[in-house]
């Protein structure tokens, strides 16, 4: 690995192989805390787009690849202290002294790129966390990958969505614990793909010891779950009917994860997260039903009529107030845009880690229940009394 300058190490990566781009070490802890930067397809033309995570939200930029190279100069001129870069060409570390030295890295990679390489769109291009070219029995009987690894072109944003989704499991890694077995529970799992994804990557790929819940109500579907789970070899995969509310199923868990549980079923479920005292949750809403039905205020009376508007307002709420409840509780959370596998083509994933610190925050929340109106299910459940 080789010594560079900066400017001469983007000119080489940040181009139409470039995978992957990581910034962390702020200089700032109220500033922007990781920015990550992938391409993206916009129009048929390629993009790169950064992710900025600043407290408990996400921004993003799309950027040509010129603007890309500036963009990363200023993130380096102050405010973070170093970058990782990804690329087909080879990666590179950047580090930023605190008196302003930068120490530039590059590995470049033997290879050379035929030239059908070099035309490949950025699904292709992106470094994933399955990547492609490895067997995965789970993708192969999903369709999504053929028995060489290859993925399947009719079904990359399958493939993408399911990365997506493991990208949230990458940050949270340090949470997890590898000298005992970190017990995880899926709540109203259904289907399981994101479940085998979460299992096969923590498991087989990450080396975790892991013990692997799935929870659901529907028994045709558990029965299947389980059938793959033993095809597959996953033995500490395991799947039972049942109601979330309910569950008692064990005692302590390190990660409890939800996907489309209905309306009040999230809540319950992050409910039993918070008693567990689980170190990560991860949660997608849907159907946010309770607030739109208790919303009622004279000054917002003007809007709340239209019923779509007051309908999108209220899930957007629900969640918020979600959110803000788990930081009462001592969590760090993060509501993050997720690419969905069946439902919705977009939706929010509420990501809330442990910190232990909790966060003076119940007065806001009480004012805010008060001028909408609502006492939502999460807050009662969590001993949160509306006046």
């Amino acid at each position: 690995m080789g010594k560079e300058s900066l400017e001469s190490m983007l000119d080489f990566l940040v181009n139409e192989h470039l995978q992957q781009m990581i910034f962390s070490n702020p200089t700032e802890k109220d500033g922007l805390s990781k920015v990550r930067v992938r391409p993206v397809a916009l129009k048929g033309e390629l993009k790169f787009q950064a992710e900025e995570l600043a407290g408990n939200q996400a921004f993003h930029h799309n950027f040509s690849d010129k603007e890309l190279k500036d963009y990363g100069k200023q993130l380096l001129a102050g405010r973070f202290r170093q970058a990782e870069v990804y690329s087909k060409l080879g990666s590179a570390t950047v580090l930023v002294g605190k008196k302003g030295t930068v120490t530039v890295k590059v590995k470049r990679k033997e290879q050379i790129l035929s030239e059908g390489e070099v035309q490949l769109f950025h699904n292709r291009q992106k470094r994933y966390v399955l990547e492609e070219g490895t067997p995965v029995p789970f993708l192969m009987d999903l369709g999504v990958m053929t028995a060489e690894g290859k993925v399947v072109r009719t079904r990359y944003d399958k493939f993408r969505q399911i990365n997506r989704f493991l990208e949230f499991i990458e940050d949270i890694l340090p949470k997890l614990t590898k000298t005992r077995e970190n017990t995880i529970l899926d709540f109203g799992c259904g289907k399981s793909y994101l479940t085998f994804a979460m299992y096969h990557y923590l498991k087989q790929v990450k080396g975790y010891p892991i013990r692997v819940i799935g929870l659901d109500l529907k028994r045709d579907v558990i029965a299947r779950c389980n059938l793959l789970a033993e095809k597959y070899g996953y033995d500490r995969l395991s799947f039972y009917h049942g109601d979330i509310a309910d569950y008692e199923g064990v005692d302590q868990v390190d990660m409890v994860v939800t996907l489309h549980a209905c309306d009040t079923a999230t809540d319950y479920a992050l409910a039993k997260a918070v008693r567990w005292n689980a170190k990560v949750i991860l949660s997608v809403p849907c159907c946010q039903h309770e607030l739109n039905r208790q919303m009622e205020n004279h000054l917002m009376k003007a809007v709340f009529r239209y019923g779509v508007i007051k309908e999108r307002m209220a899930a957007l709420y629900t969640d918020a107030l979600r959110a803000e409840l788990l930081e009462a509780e001592g969590y760090r959370t993060q509501i993050l845009e997720f690419i969905d596998i069946e439902h919705t083509p977009k939706n929010l994933l509420i990501r809330a880690v442990k910190e232990g610190k909790k966060k003076e925050n119940r007065q806001e929340i009480q004012q805010i229940m008060e001028f909408l109106g609502v006492n939502p299910t999460l807050g009662k459940l969590l001993g949160f009394k509306a006046q």
